[in-house]
This record gives C-alpha cells, sequence and structure tokens, in this order.
C-alpha cells in the first residue's frame, strides 16, 4: 500500500530533523494522522497539540496548518508562527505536501515537518518534496498498470458487443474506445491511452459525471452495474449507456461503458431534464420597471441578500426574477457557474484572480470594473481550487 511507502520515506526524512525539535508526520486525505515520528520530547509537546496519530489537522477541522492547507493546494505549503489560524499553534512552523492520485488529482494523503519554536530547516520543503515525487512515482506505476488492464478487459468485450464499447478511468478519461464509441466521444478509435498523462478527455460533461458517481457505488458495492442516458457529440437525443466496473487486485481502476445499451440499475439523472444546451441561456432580472434579459456571460457573479438575489454584471446591478440563491444555482448548473459560499454564486470564467486572506481564506477577484472580492467559503474551497484546475 501507499502508506507503507510514505511511511518509510518518513522516517527517512525524520533523520534529517533529528534535534531539531522536529517531527514527520503522515496524514491521510482527511488530515487525519496516521503516524508521526520524531525525538520523545518533541513528540510529547506535539500530542499536547493533538499532533498525534488520530488527531485531525484538516482545514475544517482546526483552519490553516501545514498538513490541512497541503490538502487544498498544490505543492509545498509552509505555514509559520502566527499563520495557524489557532493559537494554541503559534509555537509551530510546518511544512506540508500532498501526494495526490494520479488519475483523478485528488489528495491521498499528506507529509507533513513541524518543528517546535525553531525554524524550519532551508532543505525542509526539498525533503518532502522528493519523498513527494519517490511516492507519485509509485502512483504513475500504478496508474499504467490500471490503463493496460482496462485495454484487456475492453478486448475482451469488444468482439462480443454489438454496440460501442468504450474503457475509461475513475476520471472518465478515455483509455480506448472502439470506432463507434469514438466517434460518439470524440477520440481516436481502437487505440489505447494506458500511461494516464495520455489520455483522452471526451468533452462529454454527462459522462464524467456519471463515471464519478459509478466510482463511488461500486467502491461499495463491487458488483453493481448502473445504466442512464448521457448527450454525445452528433446526437440531437439522447444516448442510452450501460456502466459496469472494473477491478485489479481489488482496486477500482475504471470502467467499462456500452453505448446505445440500457441493463442494470438506473443512476441517477446527471443533467436533468432536456437536452444541455437548453438550460437557461439568459437570466431574467429586474430594475425598477423593466424586465431585463441577461445573457450569461454578462453575469459576473450573484449575491444573496435576505429575500431579494442581486446579478452583478458590467451593467450595473440587476435584480434577479429567481427567488432564492438555491434556485438560481440549480438552474445554471453546468453553464459555468459555482456556488462558493452560502451568499455567492460566481461565472468561473470572470473570475480573474485569486488572492488568500491572512488567515488562509480565500477571495475570488472578478473582471468586472469595480474588481469585486468574493469570499469562497471552507466548505467551497476544495470544489473551487478543482473547477479552477488550482
Amino acid at each position: 500500500m501507499i502508506f507503507t511507502e510514505l511511511g518509510g520515506l518518513a522516517a527517512s526524512v525524520a533523520h534529517e530533523v533529528d534535534g531539531l525539535n522536529g517531527i514527520v508526520t503522515v496524514a491521510d486525505a482527511a488530515g487525519r494522522i496516521l503516524a508521526s515520528w520524531g525525538d520523545r520530547a518533541t513528540l510529547g509537546r506535539a500530542a499536547d497539540a493533538n499532533l498525534a496519530p488520530w488527531g485531525c489537522w484538516s482545514e475544517y477541522a482546526v483552519g490553516t496548518n501545514g498538513m490541512g492547507t497541503a490538502l487544498e493546494a498544490r505543492g509545498p505549503v509552509l505555514i509559520r508562527g502566527a499563520e495557524h489560524w489557532c493559537k494554541a499553534f503559534h509555537d509551530w512552523a510546518c511544512v506540508g505536501v500532498a501526494v495526490r492520485h494520479v488519475v483523478t488529482g485528488e489528495p491521498i494523503a499528506v507529509m507533513n515537518i513541524s518543528c517546535w519554536r525553531t525554524q524550519l530547516p532551508e532543505a525542509a520543503t526539498r525533503w518532502l518534496g522528493n519523498a513527494a515525487t519517490t511516492a507519485q512515482g509509485t502512483l504513475n506505476r500504478r496508474a499504467r498498470d490500471s490503463g493496460a488492464e482496462l485495454a484487456a478487459a475492453f478486448t475482451q468485450v469488444k468482439a462480443l458487443s454489438g454496440t460501442g464499447v468504450a474503457a475509461v478511468d475513475t476520471a472518465g478519461k478515455v483509455v480506448i474506445a472502439d470506432e463507434p464509441a469514438s466517434l460518439l466521444m470524440g477520440v481516436r478509435p481502437d487505440v489505447s491511452a494506458v500511461d494516464p498523462d495520455q489520455r483522452w478527455d471526451s468533452g462529454l460533461p454527462d459522462l464524467t459525471r456519471i463515471v464519478r458517481y459509478a466510482s463511488k457505488t461500486a467502491a461499495h458495492t463491487p458488483d453493481w452495474v448502473g445504466s442512464t442516458q448521457i448527450y454525445a457529440h452528433l446526437r440531437d437525443e439522447p444516448t442510452p449507456i450501460t456502466i459496469r466496473p472494473v477491478f485489479l487486485r481489488g482496486g477500482l481502476v475504471g470502467h467499462l461503458i456500452w453505448l446505445g445499451a440500457s441493463e442494470g440499475a438506473q443512476t441517477p439523472t446527471v443533467t436533468g431534464p432536456g437536452h444541455p444546451w437548453m438550460k437557461p441561456r439568459r437570466l431574467v432580472a429586474v430594475r425598477e420597471d423593466r424586465t431585463v434579459l441577461l445573457r450569461l456571460p454578462e453575469v459576473c457573479f450573484a449575491e444573496s441578500d435576505g429575500n431579494n438575489v442581486w446579478l452583478f454584471t458590467d451593467q450595473g446591478r440587476f435584480r434577479s426574477a429567481s427567488q432564492g440563491l438555491d434556485k438560481l444555482d440549480e438552474e445554471l448548473t453546468d453553464a459555468g457557474f459555482l456556488r462558493v459560499h452560502r451568499r455567492y454564486v460566481v461565472n468561473l470564467s470572470r473570475v480573474r484572480e485569486i488572492e488568500r486572506g491572512f488567515k488562509g481564506e480565500l477571495f475570488l477577484v472578478m473582471d468586472n470594473r469595480k474588481d469585486d472580492m468574493v469570499p469562497v467559503s471552507r466548505r467551497h474551497a476544495s470544489a473551487v481550487r478543482r473547477a479552477l484546475g488550482l
């Protein structure tokens, strides 16, 4: 398992910080510490601060810190003294780096160095970076093995399939597709992309969503098979599909998808009723005694204010005809808008910059005339980073 390898890597890093009032920890994707290494005195001080196995250090649980913030960001994260959100941790300096799933990009674990009342060694970031790179190498090899397994499963069923068939990984990227499926997915036919960096994006949001749903379901129910309908390239009508999970050594590596077939349990509708391009192209707004029809690109963000929802545009502020931000958020699903706060929904294409506050909170700088800044709640921070490719 990857955690066994991370344990060995962390132990070797711990030798580097020996005598520096430092400890090394490995935590899982939820920020829960699995193991720690260091001298007895520093481990004792760390335990007093809950910096010990089974302590939770996610941003949601304890605010800005090396482990939790590294899980939310790309690359190493350095948090020193008062940069910690919680005052009880101001005697500590920490640097963390997340190890991410090669296919999905989701964090698997995080490694962290924490020093008590001393400066972090200058090489601390490099030590963790090298350890994370070694772990990512193992994950890359496993991902190539999973790609080969998906290609082999595709070959086995292709000759027996009377419809288009494709193999996709757990992120919805196409590993291989036959000619009928390739036409619908917009990829090259019968060419395998075993390496995760070479896999194709089908450009079908519906497919990506249903694969993610299938991955979560199959992880708990291995014999699950599902069916639904998606909108594909060159088709005005939805295409029925069947999706079946593929496992390698007990772990889910992807799915086989049959186009034009409908078997197994019905999965939840992912697109809602109607064709994707029939979703609202305009928003209805009101200003004074006028009803205004706004094109979606004109809308920078929406803000809830009591019973009203205000739309901020290049032409000023308009009151939305939609009753409540939840309803507006539902209407704009899959239209490039994202809920980033209980009071805000933003047009992702209008985000120009991202700023980090003193306590690690995020703000989105919009590209309207006033350079409005929209706060991002901790609850939505991960979704915002994924949506913006951070």
